[in-house]
C-alpha cells in the first residue's frame, strides 16, 4: 500500500483503502461495503461507501501503479498482452453502462455491464494491468443518463477494439515493451486495431471468424476455404501450453497472405485433434518467426480466462454494488491490486523456493488462504475492545497530591441561571421562565 499512498489526499481514506484491499483478499462469501466494513470492525458501511463515492483520491493513478507493480514482479521479455472482455449481470437500468447485451459470463443476452481488460501474461504469471468500461450507444445518446451516472460531458461511444487500443497505447506509452498482442474474434476482426499495432511495431495473433477473407498469391479466399485446401502433410502437432490436464495439443497449419503493410502476414489455423473443430488467427510479425512461436502466443490467450476466474473468485471483482462510473473504477482498481499481490507473491515464491517437479506448484488460492490466516481481524463483538490510544504506564514511587488553587469571586459578580418551568399554565400559554 505504500506505493499508492501518495494518491490519497487524507490519511483516513488511505487507511480505509488498505482495509478494503484486505477485505477483498479475505474469505468472505460476499464482498461489498457492508460485509467488508463488518469484517474490518467498522460500525457501518458508510466509511467504505465514502471511499468509493466522495473521498479524494485518484483511481487512475493507482491503476498505473498497479501496472508498474505487475510488470516489476512478473517481468518477462517474452510476455504477451491479452485483451478480452467480461460481463457482470445486473438488475435495473441505473448502473453505469448496463443494458441487455451478450455476456460470456451468462452465455446469453442478459441485463449486464461489460468491461474490457488488458492482461499481462508471461512465464512468471498473469494479472490485469488496465480496464475500460464499455459504454453502449444507448447511454452515449442520452446525456442526462450519462450525467446521472457520473460520466463526463465529452463521453462518446467507443467500440471494444477501440477501448483495447487505448489500453495498449497507455501500456506502451508508459515505457514498457511487449512483442505480441492476442485476443479473440472481437479484436481480430477490427482493421483499425490491427493497423495501430502494426504502426507500433507490435506483433499480433488475433482470432478471426471463418468468414474472414484474406488475399494470397492465388487470389482472395475465406479462411475456411483456405483450410480445406491445406494438404495433410502441412499440419503439425504442437502444444498450445499446459492446461489443468497437461499439455493442450492441436494440429496447426499456416498460410502466408499478402497485405499492403510492411511485415509478415499469415493465417494460422488450429484443428482440434478430437472433434476436428477449426479456429483461425490473423498473424503479423515484423520479422519471420517459427510456427511454434505463433502457437505459443495463440495459446497464451487462455490466461485471461484464468485471470477473470481468480479476480472474481478471490478478489471480488464482480461483486461491486455501485452505480456511478467513478465508484466503479474505485472498486475495480483495489480488486486488481488484490489479485496483483497474490500473483506477485506466487511468482516470487516460485523463484526463491521452486518445488519438486512432481508436485503442483503453489497457487494463488493457497497463498490467499495462508495470507488471511495471519491477517484475520478480531471480531468487534468478541474479545477485548480495541484501544484507540495507548495509555501511559503509571509512574513509579509515591505520588504527591497538590492542592487545587483557591478561587475567589468578586462580591459584585452575579450568576443568572435560566430554566424552564414544568408548569405549562393555561392552555396555549408559553412556559413560564424563572430565574434562580
Amino acid at each position: 500500500m505504500g506505493r499508492i499512498a501518495g494518491w490519497f489526499a487524507r490519511y483516513e481514506p488511505r487507511l480505509r483503502a488498505g482495509r478494503l484491499v484486505l477485505g477483498l483478499l479475505s474469505d468472505l462469501p460476499r464482498k461489498n461495503c457492508w460485509t467488508i466494513a463488518e469484517w474490518a470492525g467498522e460500525a457501518g458501511p458508510h466509511g467504505m461507501q465514502h471511499l468509493l463515492c466522495r473521498a479524494s483520491w485518484d483511481a487512475d493513478a493507482v491503476r498505473d501503479d498497479v501496472r508498474e507493480y505487475i510488470v516489476e514482479h512478473l517481468h518477462d521479455d517474452a510476455a504477451v498482452l491479452v485483451v478480452d472482455e467480461t460481463g457482470d449481470v445486473k438488475k435495473g437500468t441505473h448502473t453505469v453502462g448496463v443494458q441487455r447485451q451478450y455476456t460470456g459470463t451468462a452465455g446469453r443476452i442478459e441485463n449486464s455491464q461489460v468491461a474490457v481488460y488488458l492482461v499481462y501474461a508471461g512465464e512468471r504469471g498473469h494479472a490485469a494491468v488496465d480496464r475500460e468500461l464499455y459504454i453502449p450507444r444507448s447511454w452515449t445518446c442520452d446525456p442526462d443518463r450519462c450525467r446521472a451516472a457520473g460520466l463526463g460531458e465529452d463521453t462518446t461511444f467507443a467500440t471494444k477494439p477501440e477501448l483495447a487500443r487505448r489500453m495498449i497505447e497507455r501500456f506502451l506509452d508508459a515505457g514498457h515493451h511487449v512483442g505480441w498482442v492476442t485476443g479473440d474474434e472481437v479484436y481480430g476482426g477490427n482493421p483499425k486495431l490491427r493497423t495501430a499495432l502494426e504502426e507500433r511495431g507490435i506483433g499480433y495473433v488475433l482470432a478471426v471468424a471463418c468468414s474472414a477473407e484474406v488475399t494470397t498469391g492465388a487470389g482472395r479466399f475465406r479462411a475456411d476455404t483456405l483450410a480445406a485446401k491445406v494438404p495433410k502433410r502441412a499440419w503439425q502437432k504442437l502444444s498450445a501450453g499446459r492446461g489443468a490436464k497437461g499439455h493442450r495439443f492441436y494440429d496447426w497449419a499456416i498460410i502466408d497472405h499478402t497485405e499492403p503493410a510492411s511485415g509478415r502476414h499469415q493465417i494460422l489455423i488450429r484443428c482440434n485433434r478430437t472433434t476436428g473443430e477449426l479456429a483461425y488467427y490473423r498473424c503479423h510479425s515484423t520479422e519471420p518467426v517459427p510456427l511454434s512461436a505463433l502457437v505459443k502466443v495463440a495459446g497464451s490467450r487462455w490466461q485471461v480466462e484464468e485471470t477473470f476466474q481468480t479476480e472474481k473468485g478471490m478478489a471480488g471483482l464482480d461483486e461491486h454494488q455501485v452505480r456511478r462510473y467513478s465508484s466503479w473504477t474505485r472498486w475495480l482498481t483495489p480488486a486488481m491490486l488484490a489479485h496483483a499481490f497474490l500473483a506477485a507473491v506466487r511468482a516470487d515464491e516460485h523463484a526463491r523456493h521452486p518445488g519438486p517437479a512432481d508436485l503442483v506448484p503453489l497457487s494463488c488460492n493457497e497463498i490467499q488462504r495462508l495470507f488471511i490466516t495471519g491477517r484475520r481481524p478480531a471480531s468487534p463483538r468478541h474479545g477485548p475492545p480495541t484501544r484507540l490510544v495507548r495509555l501511559a504506564a503509571p509512574p513509579s514511587g509515591a505520588i504527591t497530591h497538590q492542592p487545587l488553587p483557591s478561587t475567589s469571586r468578586s462580591p459584585d459578580m452575579k450568576i443568572t441561571i435560566c430554566t424552564w418551568s414544568t408548569d405549562l399554565g393555561m392552555p396555549g400559554a408559553p412556559p413560564e421562565r424563572t430565574r434562580a
